[in-house]
């Protein structure tokens, strides 16, 4: 079904509203807009000469028992499917390499509630605070602990 009947009325048609765009300003964007894409957010632990760790990241004493189950504050906890471990260099460590061992980690959490990032903290990483823990309605996980002492 043809809404146009002339190839002229649809052109004019594009014609009019390019010029009521372009006086509305509607097809220019202002330099200014492009300075306002927003930045991922990050941690304090950069300001210590640490990593950059994405808001909401949670902190916790992570104990591989057997993967893909941790032990994460005491309780029983699940790697998700993919997870990566970064040690304190930010290299991949594989789970079966750290069985046994506590660390003090930052980690997230994905959509199911398994544990989908975990970075093992260097001492001055892990003695810089976490804005998580001082706003506890931010965070879905409210059983994470305060503790900032590293317990390797």
């Amino acid at each position: 079904m043809n809404r146009c009947k002339t190839p002229t009325n649809a052109l004019s048609y594009m014609a009019l509203c390019a010029a009521a765009a372009s006086l509305f300003g509607l097809l220019s964007l202002p330099a200014s807009a492009q300075d306002e894409v927003p930045r991922p957010q990050t941690q304090n632990e950069s300001l210590v000469g640490g990593r950059n760790f994405p808001v909401g990241t949670l902190r916790g004493k992570l104990m591989v028992v057997n993967a893909p189950d941790v032990e994460l504050d005491g309780r029983a906890d699940r790697l998700g499917a993919g997870a990566r471990i970064r040690s304190p260099q930010n290299m991949l460590v594989m789970p079966g390499a750290i069985i046994g061992q506590k660390y003090l980690v930052n980690y997230t959490r994905d959509a199911a509630g398994l544990l989908r990032e975990v970075w093992i903290l260097t001492p001055d990483e892990a003695m810089a605070s976490r804005e998580s823990l001082d706003k506890p309605f931010l965070n879905i996980w409210p059983f994470v602990s305060n503790d900032t002492l590293n317990t390797q």
